[in-house]
């Protein structure tokens, strides 16, 4: 186990697990720093925290000088493919991550780069369904890049933290799905405190496949 502080930089964090992760990183005592980067300010505040404004993640060189000197990146950015073009979700589900992982595995040398991917996700990218493909072509360039270390995080139903701020109003609805559904099936649910504990002990311990399932996250939040 590495008793190297963690210096983390957190992208998505005005999402639900963005925020979840964060929440968790801020509370660890393994992690020394927190970075995020966003378009507007998050209003939160901490002493761990820095916050970098930016609006164009597909161009970071105007903040390269601030993204140095961390050794985790945990990468919760991300939309759904319900609704949206197959070339916007492409752009953003590709694009935009490979530009960011490039970027930093350019500036941080040892970075271990964790990026939150979802279940059912195609690595042959040669699946019927989309999502999946470009989830799977993501995956599969990211583990090609200098970086110490890369995970795929592959989460199925997150059980948000209670009290938080960017929770999805309809959990509150199918929150009682998550009992049960640990019970039948437990590698499809985990908690939002699981997926942040794994991912903060993944960096500190590794693991011994690149492709996190749900089975997987609860084993390493466990440790």
């Amino acid at each position: 186990m590495s008793s190297t502080p963690i210096r983390v930089i957190i992208t998505g964090t005005t999402g639900m697990v963005g925020e979840g992760v964060l929440h968790m990183c801020l509370n660890n005592p393994a992690v020394d720093a927190v970075l995020i980067i966003n378009r507007k300010a998050s209003g939160i505040t901490h002493p761990k925290l820095k916050e970098v404004i930016h609006s164009d993640f597909y161009d970071l060189s105007p903040i390269e000088s601030q993204l140095t000197g961390y050794n985790a990146c945990f990468f919760c950015l991300g939309i759904s493919s319900v609704g949206i073009g197959k070339e916007d979700y492409y752009k953003v589900t590709y694009t935009l991550t490979m530009h960011v992982a490039e970027t930093l595995s350019r500036l941080n040398e040892g970075m271990t780069f964790t990026y939150v991917s979802g279940a059912g996700t195609d690595s042959t990218e040669q699946g019927r369904s989309n999502w999946a493909r470009v989830k799977g072509k993501t995956e599969n360039d990211l583990m090609k890049l200098p970086f110490a270390h890369c995970y795929a995080f592959r989460p199925g139903f997150i059980k948000p933290i209670p009290g938080l701020k960017r929770t999805h109003s309809f959990y509150k609805y199918i929150n009682w799905l998550f009992p049960v559904g640990r019970a039948i099936t437990p590698g499809n649910f985990c908690t939002m405190q699981e997926l942040g504990l794994a991912m903060i002990h993944v960096v500190q311990r590794g693991y011994n496949t690149s492709v996190i399932e749900g089975r997987d996250i609860i084993a390493l939040a466990r440790e």
